[in-house]
């Protein structure tokens, strides 16, 4: 695959991540869940209809049964032979409770690799931890939580207490949040929204050094790609919970439930993209903003091979529309 054929793609990608924020970000605040989803999903998949690529989803709505569009296994693009091959993973709208209610950190995201380069991972849980550059070789998923944060603190040249550390708030994460507290260090308790804030503990300045607990594994996956952009490191390990999850994952290609994965094992693929865009603000990127004969969108284009991490703010005007562009 040749780097300026991925990189033309990525443009293209990122219209398809604004389409799926503009859409989702109409519905914001009118508590309506699936429908946000809903609308975020046509227009996702409407938009890869038309691209130069034969793409596979290998993370998407979850199976065909389940999900009319983007179910796993779901071919998209124009797929004519000339046209790349291309893995994509996607989460139309990451924080569908939070587009609901209009709280922050809700996101439109896509991924893209070469075939194969990214985990094609069942709808299940995953147990991870995620940190930025400096601490992803010293973190061991079966370490406790405090050997963890000392040794994070450590590569950060800080003490515990100086740590914040994101966790889904769940009753699950219980003893998890104990052992955080008691180890000193702070936390942060998010309602939805892991793969951002995965995100958000790679990038130095949001001040958040990990993400810790139980969460999607299809997030894991995207969060791994993001992290291979950033240099960040992650260790995770899928944790079937469902009925017949464990045959599911074996038929997936899944052999070794108890393995522990990196962010290369999760996205190897030497071609990586990754593509987000807000629905509302957040932390890296502010939501849609709408405006009279227009609307702005706020977004991040990373490329693994390229070596670059694009913020891009566009600015989309009404055709004929007499309209006062502010900066």
């Amino acid at each position: 695959m040749s780097v300026s054929s991925f990189e033309v793609l990525s443009r293209e990608f990122l219209h398809v991540a604004e389409d799926a924020a503009i859409e989702s970000a109409r519905t914001m605040g009118q508590g309506e869940r699936r429908y946000s989803d809903h609308v975020a999903v046509e227009a996702m998949r409407k938009a890869m209809d038309h691209l130069p690529m034969r793409g596979t989803v290998v993370i998407g709505e979850g199976e065909r049964d389940e999900a009319p569009m983007l179910f796993i296994g779901e071919k998209v693009g124009l797929g004519r032979p000339e046209d790349l091959e291309v893995d994509i993973a996607v989460d139309p709208l990451e924080g569908t409770n939070l587009c609901a209610t209009g709280s922050a950190g809700a996101i439109a995201v896509l991924a893209a690799s070469n075939s194969g380069g990214l985990l094609n991972a069942p709808d299940c849980y995953m147990d991870k931890i995620v940190v930025g550059p400096a601490a992803r070789d010293v973190i061991d998923i079966d370490a406790p939580p405090a050997d963890n944060l000392k040794a994070i603190a450590k590569s950060l040249n800080r003490d515990v207490n100086d740590l914040v550390v994101i966790v889904l708030d769940r009753e699950r994460h219980q003893p998890l949040i104990a052992d955080i507290r008691k180890a000193g260090a702070r936390i942060r308790l998010i309602s939805d929204g892991d793969l951002s804030a995965g995100i958000t503990a790679a990038v130095r300045g949001t001040n958040v050094h990990c993400v810790m607990g139980i969460g999607g594994a299809p997030e894991g996956v995207l969060v791994a790609a993001a992290l291979r952009c950033l240099n960040g490191g992650m260790r995770a390990r899928l944790v079937p919970t469902k009925a017949g999850s464990e045959e599911r994952m074996r038929k997936m290609g899944i052999t070794d439930v108890k393995r522990v994965y990196t962010e290369k094992d999760l996205a190897p693929g030497p071609d990586i993209l990754f593509v987000a865009t807000g629905v509302t603000d957040g932390a890296l990127m502010r939501g849609v903003r709408f405006f009279g004969g227009g609307l702005r969108t706020s977004s991040v284009i990373m490329s693994l091979r390229e070596h670059h991490i694009r913020f891009i703010d566009t600015v989309r005007v009404e055709e004929g529309s007499d309209v006062v562009v502010e900066f």
